[in-house]
């Protein structure tokens, strides 16, 4: 039920109506089509501006989960932590129902504590999956989990989508022309903080004895990390895999961020063409799941890695056709190929590394390790993205950025496969 309770704030906030939102009420006539927005004084280009504040909660997020993760192994009342980081995540989203076309510095920070709150309890939340449920039973609660988000996320979606589109029908057709969409806001913030009440009054809370006996858990996260790579050296495969995915990382969920601003700016700049937008961004959801199953079925016929060169590929694809592109049906057939690799390329990405781990039970470490990695690609990836558009004053030319790290990830993996065939049979699966 934390799924269902937390996964609109990722479709709602992070994906579809809050980016098509800010950029909308953030495209100032000043002129010269910069859409440059004032925070605190300073001017940025409103895309970049959120680029970089999602760096930020990245590195943020990618510093302090070793000493959470640590928590969480050591199960020191965590499921506290989980409160305290759902209440953050929860009330940032409910409070950005204030966020008018004259409070930028509000949106933005509260956007960027919704981040937070969303990816740091997560941690949490993973971690009680061993303590829940048996060996056998995890793999087809965590799937059950899953599917309950993205119902509940579409389900919230479609009722912020009607609500948006046709205002009148609950009596809001006489309020101020932006309060549907950021009604949406709240709706995400109280679904979320709703439902996980159920989570947060059922999981076990470890005793007080417990919670005391564990010692030393902030410098542990650090230290277990530290180990992971030293071991890495003697792992060649896992070391080259390491590297192709933080590659690939930084074109790939800099995509899934910056795509609706994208979009928005590029192939539906005007409002009435937003319902359009929000439409399409909901069919991409769809999508995925259809190219998540497809690529997870192709892998059992050639292998992991042969399913993510090809993906790498298509993604190269994308990005070379994303910068040309200039109908609004030439963005719904892109759409539809970014659906089809999107979800397939994350579980992959997860299911490959979990083969070439090394037979040991502190699977956690590697994990922990494998998550900062991501969170670090990232950073980088939006931050290099945002940059690019603030130096030439294009977000179209920030594409460029994503071709150079999808390519440097697609030579990655090339190695990486070399290295598999050079080290035999025991890892042919992948």
């Amino acid at each position: 039920m934390y799924d269902w309770a937390n996964s609109v704030y990722n479709l709602v906030i992070t994906t579809t109506i809050f980016p098509a939102y800010y950029v909308g009420i953030t495209q100032a006539n000043n002129g010269n089509g910069e859409h440059v927005v004032s925070f605190f004084g300073r001017k940025f280009i409103n895309t970049s501006l959120l680029d970089y504040a999602l760096a930020v909660v990245f590195l943020l997020v990618a510093v302090s989960s070793p000493v959470l993760s640590s928590i969480a192994d050591y199960r020191r009342n965590k499921k506290v932590y989980l409160r305290i980081f759902c209440i953050i995540g929860s009330i940032s989203c409910c409070g950005l129902v204030f966020f008018t076309p004259g409070r930028i510095e509000l949106g933005v920070i509260l956007f960027a504590l919704a981040a937070i709150g969303y990816w740091s309890s997560l941690v949490f939340y993973n971690s009680y999956l061993p303590d829940i449920a048996a060996p056998e039973d995890q793999d087809r609660i965590s799937a059950k989990g899953y599917v309950l988000g993205y119902i509940g996320s579409v389900l919230l979606q479609i009722i912020c989508f009607v609500i948006i589109v046709k205002p009148e029908w609950f009596g809001l057709g006489g309020t101020e022309s932006t309060f549907p969409v950021r009604l949406s806001f709240l709706l995400a913030g109280l679904w979320w903080f709703g439902f996980a009440q159920l989570t947060l009054r059922v999981l076990p809370l470890p005793s007080l004895k417990e919670r005391r006996a564990k010692k030393n858990v902030f410098a542990n996260g650090f230290k277990e990390l530290s180990i992971v790579f030293s071991q890495l050296k003697q792992m060649p495969v896992l070391r080259r895999f390491l590297l192709s995915f933080f590659l690939y990382s930084m074109g790939v969920q800099t995509v899934m961020l910056v795509a609706a601003g994208f979009s928005k700016k590029e192939i539906f700049p005007n409002k009435e063409d937003e319902p359009k937008l929000l439409f399409t961004l909901i069919l991409i959801q769809l999508v995925a799941i259809i190219g998540a199953i497809a690529m997870s079925r192709l892998s059992k016929r050639i292998g992991n890695l042969r399913v993510l060169i090809i993906a790498v590929l298509i993604w190269i694809v994308v990005c070379v056709w994303a910068y040309y592109i200039q109908t609004q049906m030439q963005f719904y057939l892109l759409a539809c190929c970014v659906g089809l690799i999107m979800g397939g390329i994350q579980s992959m990405s997860r299911s490959t590394y979990s083969k070439f781990l090394p037979e040991t039970k502190d699977t956690t470490s590697f994990f922990s390790f494998y998550d900062v990695t991501e969170k670090i690609a990232l950073a980088i990836g939006l931050l290099s993205f945002g940059f690019l558009e603030d130096i030439t004053g294009s977000i179209r030319n920030s594409v460029l950025v994503l071709i150079v790290f999808f390519v440097l990830g697609l030579i990655a993996l090339l190695f990486t496969m070399k290295v598999v065939k050079q080290n035999g049979a025991k890892l042919s699966n992948a």
